[in-house]
């Protein structure tokens, strides 16, 4: 009897977990699929080592989708401390992002709200065009 392959689902990085981030996902297993480059409406914050992003608004987050098996997302939930309660560090959602001619529904994690209380906006919303700390 042949293997199936696991169910996958698709979801939208758009800081350390970025290709070349300090915590790229590529470097998971099992290893997620590339699907493309993507941009979604957000608000970048810069969190110090890591970004956070609010959803919604005029605003565009640079990132990438992945489709992901269910072992890596859940993965995923451990790292951006994600709790059933919504009152973890990330809340989890699923929002539509455009792929060239189609849209695709991805796992997002956007940063709980109280987290950016301080935190300066990444206007460009490329957690990649920070300035260095330590410049």
């Amino acid at each position: 009897m042949p293997h199936s392959l696991p169910e996958t689902r698709h979801v939208f990085v758009y800081g350390t977990l970025r290709r070349g981030g300090r915590n790229d996902i590529a470097h998971f297993f099992p290893a997620p699929r590339f699907v493309a480059h993507a941009r979604i409406h957000g608000t970048m914050y810069d969190l110090g080592s890591y970004p956070g992003a609010l959803l919604g608004g005029s605003g565009l987050l640079v990132g990438e989708v992945y489709a992901v098996t269910p072992m890596l997302e859940a993965q995923l939930d451990r790292l951006e401390e994600v709790r059933d309660d919504d009152g973890g560090e990330y809340i989890k959602r699923e929002k539509a992002v455009r792929v060239g001619a189609k849209e695709i529904i991805c796992v997002v994690y956007e940063v709980h709200p109280e987290r950016v209380a301080g935190c300066s906006v990444i206007a460009s919303g490329d957690w990649f065009d920070r300035a260095p700390p330590f410049s």
